[in-house]
């Protein structure tokens, strides 16, 4: 359930972190006459919800606080997640970016990643 639970967690976490790094690119009509300044502030606003759940997910899912997971295995479950909740952010938000072969090749590439690390 731990593992479960910390893999939920850094969905949020990336979800968060997501909007926090390219929100300001998705929205730019919406938040540009703030300035740079202001919006480095809002995204380091935004962020700190990603820790929020970052921390916690990384807590709950270590094997040395009792969880599933080496530091190794967090860290590459971490990136898939990150690489799919971009992805779907990017296809849903971002109309001038496409999701090509070379992507998916790519995916592919990271959870062969996530067998090997996972191989005992």
């Amino acid at each position: 359930m731990k593992g479960i639970l910390a893999i939920l967690l850094l969905v949020c976490s990336n979800a968060f972190m997501t909007l926090a790094w390219y929100g300001h690119i998705v929205f730019k009509s919406k938040i540009e006459k703030f300035g740079l300044a202001a919006i480095v502030l809002l995204s380091w606003g935004i962020a700190l919800f990603e820790y929020c759940f970052q921390v916690p997910a990384n807590r709950l899912g270590s094997a040395q606080y009792g969880g599933p997971f080496s530091l190794w295995e967090l860290k590459v479950i971490q990136e898939v997640i990150t690489l799919v909740v971009f992805t779907i952010f990017t296809v849903v938000f971002m109309k001038s970016e496409t999701l090509r072969w070379n992507h998916l090749a790519g995916f592919v590439c990271l959870v062969l990643a996530v067998y090997f690390i996972f191989k005992k």
